[in-house]
């Protein structure tokens, strides 16, 4: 990644915490990438939904539908049927959100760079989706009313060129709707280096809700909603995570599972995750 600010495109850039950078002039925070594309697309490859950042997840699919039904609530407080009636999902992974909000539009369209998340939407699911990097694929003209990224922004090596993508792809009124991480939250201030998503060069861009504005009015967005928000998760994946990836005990995580014993879910909320909605101006 160039040392500059994607936000405010200064270059009075800082070390921050071990592999991350710090842009003294809007604090925007980013991972110090060192990366070739080809590198950077291993990192999001089929290994990170079994046995990376997830265990299995197509096995999560309950509590990944029943978080898309969440911000759909939400977001379709913004929502005028007449105006917004096509949809895109930018890192539709296996095509749970667009299973969830399907019927309420009149096309919907994924697009992924893993070949088995989208194959599992289209045979599965039975609802469309592309297998390529969005900034190289052509729309062919095609038009967006609702542009949604989940939990997706903050993997991308530019985001501003994303975005700038997504202005071309709308018309005024639209609306842009993604989660990230609030490094400007009380848990991640209080927990520093050892926040939970200080996760270089998985996770390469740091944002709050300060920096994330003002990146995303460069491209003529404004954000109309800006609340902390949180997700049900399997009781199976977070012992995945504590167990086999933080401490290595791999086999104390088979053991519990093998037990029965990591079989259910619940809903957490810490306020260190951003839901945030925009409007094309």
């Amino acid at each position: 990644m160039d040392q500059f600010c994607l936000v405010c495109r200064g270059t009075n850039i800082a070390p921050h915490f071990r592999g991350l950078l710090r842009c003294r002039t809007c604090n925007y925070v980013f991972a110090d990438l060192k990366l070739s594309d080809e590198e950077l697309a291993q990192l999001y490859d089929q290994s990170l939904f079994n046995e990376g950042e997830f265990h299995d997840y197509s096995a999560d699919r309950k509590y990944f539908n029943q978080n898309f039904c969440l911000r759909f609530k939400t977001l379709q407080k913004f929502i005028d049927p007449s105006r917004h009636q096509t949809l895109l999902e930018i890192g539709s992974a296996y095509g749970f959100f667009l299973e969830v909000v399907h019927t309420h539009f009149r096309e919907v369209l994924g697009i992924d760079l893993t070949d088995e998340g989208v194959r599992y939407t289209r045979e599965q699911l039975q609802l469309p989706a592309v297998q390529a990097d969005f900034l190289e694929y052509d729309f062919a003209g095609a038009k967006f009313d609702v542009v949604c990224l989940w939990d997706t922004i903050e993997h991308l090596r530019r985001p501003d060129l994303y975005l700038e993508k997504i202005a071309a792809l709308t018309e005024p009124g639209a609306l842009l709707a993604l989660t990230t991480g609030d490094i400007d939250s009380l848990v991640a201030r209080l927990r520093g280096e050892r926040w939970r998503m200080i996760n270089p060069p998985v996770h390469a861009h740091y944002f709050s809700g300060q920096t994330l504005t003002r990146l995303l009015a460069n491209y003529q967005f404004e954000v109309i909603y800006n609340r902390p928000c949180g997700f049900y998760r399997s009781a199976n994946n977070v012992a995945y995570i504590i167990l086999s990836l933080r401490h290595k005990r791999p086999a104390l995580f088979n053991r519990l599972r093998q037990l029965g014993l990591l079989n259910w879910g619940f809903y957490l909320n810490v306020y260190d995750i951003m839901y945030v909605i925009a409007r094309r101006r």
